[in-house]
């Protein structure tokens, strides 16, 4: 059984940590930071063994050589955005695969917020981590990639199992459902949603993980029916 903790850092990233009681492994996700990441993991007793980076951008990187000092551990990242995070050990892609004890994680390719982003899904645990890709009622800017590309990806997550727990990096979602009740104004599911995310935002709690069977109801970049419709609204979210 895996264990998951959220570390909230900056202004609303999370750092996730994941620990295998059985193997007594550790694998931080995508650091923005490092104190307060090692601060959580000693709390906890969880000796950190690796490090997963989604993508390049500094707020998922930046932790990265404080944390392998400290620790030792093993950096795995995108290989195909390698010059980009100098302090990666194991460059994977599409098809790869990464481990906590004996727990696998395949690489899933999902360009579009950067060229080389990869999401890492374990299958068996329903669980997968999608960095800046899928958020909580949104998706990621387009910033060095397609509407087509997001498209395909929103289609690959929207095909795993409902229960699939989905850990993004940015507590985004009430910004997200409030452009979703302008996109989808007549959607029950998105007005209860938002209902919950609102209450639980005034009491200082976070709305992620989230679901893939609630993304799959209530998030409109994953219910677009084409690219062209993904692009609207993501330029209409990029200025709303």
């Amino acid at each position: 059984m895996l264990e998951v903790a959220r570390i909230p850092v900056l202004n609303d990233n999370y750092v996730w940590l994941m620990h295998d009681g059985a193997s007594g492994e550790t694998v931080v996700v995508d650091p923005s930071v490092a104190e307060p990441v090692l601060a959580a993991a000693a709390e906890r007793g969880w000796p950190i063994s690796q490090i997963w980076n989604t993508h390049w951008h500094p707020d998922h990187t930046g932790g990265n050589a404080e944390i392998k000092a400290a620790t030792g551990c093993m950096i795995t990242g995108p290989g195909a955005e390698a010059a980009k995070i100098p302090t990666l050990d194991r460059l994977v892609g599409e098809g790869d695969y990464v481990a906590i004890g004996a727990h696998a994680a395949k690489v899933m390719a999902v360009p579009a917020h950067t060229a080389g982003h990869i999401a890492y899904h374990l299958a068996d645990d329903e669980i997968i981590f999608v960095g800046d890709t899928l958020f909580a009622m949104g998706c990621g800017r387009l910033f060095e990639g397609t509407a087509a590309q997001m498209f395909s990806n929103m289609a690959r997550f929207a095909a795993l199992p409902d229960d699939t727990a989905v850990y993004c990096a940015h507590e985004y979602t009430q910004s997200n459902g409030r452009f979703a009740l302008v996109a989808e104004p007549d959607n029950d599911a998105i007005r209860q949603r938002m209902s919950d995310v609102d209450a639980a935002r005034a009491a200082g709690k976070a709305t992620v993980p989230t679901s893939i069977g609630l993304e799959r109801a209530t998030n409109v970049f994953m219910r677009a029916g084409d690219a062209e419709t993904l692009a609207s609204l993501r330029a209409a979210k990029d200025a709303f």
